[in-house]
């Protein structure tokens, strides 16, 4: 891992752990194991860092949708998006911790928030197809993809709060996203 790498994680690990507005540069530094000079090298400032996060996570997003069949029908490749969201950030919790705390914060530039919807091409088109086929109901996509997103976070939410075995309640979450959402 590389001194930027380092410092990313590092910071990603103190913003999820303390927040945004607890987490000053030198305490990123400290962990990082680096001076203050190095990160400024790197960062010009905290909200540069911090949107610097943003985008990384939002990269390997992206790699949800590596196996994605534009193909299978549109149900099909719902299903696939929705599990395949979810297991991202069971599997990468402080992924999901960060984004929950700057999903609609300020700190958050139009440049970073541009290529957060990239990350997400995939489902747009999903939802365009589906629509032109009449399978998902005419809604702005930006309204579906509001409540799709809020009925991932609200279950990761859940989920992180739950001890006991979790597994029928995503079917029966995607499932009640999917009854939404179809025409």
């Amino acid at each position: 891992m590389n001194k930027k790498e380092n410092i990313l994680l590092s910071a990603l690990e103190l913003l999820t752990e303390k927040g945004i507005h607890n987490t000053p540069m030198s305490a990123i530094a400290k962990v990082a194991g680096t001076g203050m000079g190095t990160i400024y090298n790197y960062f010009p400032n905290k909200e540069t860092l911090i949107n610097e996060v943003y985008v990384s996570i939002k990269a390997q997003e992206m790699s949800l949708f590596t196996d994605f069949d534009r193909e299978k029908p549109i149900r099909t490749q719902f299903e696939s998006y929705f599990k395949s969201a979810i297991s991202f950030f069971i599997k990468n919790p402080m992924y999901f911790k960060f984004i929950e705390q700057v999903q609609a914060s300020p700190i958050i530039t139009n440049e970073s928030k541009a290529f957060g919807r990239k990350s997400i091409a995939p489902v747009i088109e999903l939802i365009h197809n589906g629509q032109q086929q009449r399978i998902i109901k005419n809604i702005p996509s930006d309204e579906i993809l509001t409540f799709i997103a809020g009925s991932i976070i609200s279950y990761l939410r859940w989920y992180y709060s739950q001890t006991e075995t979790k597994n029928a309640s995503l079917k029966n979450q995607m499932n009640l996203v999917w009854d939404a959402i179809k025409e």
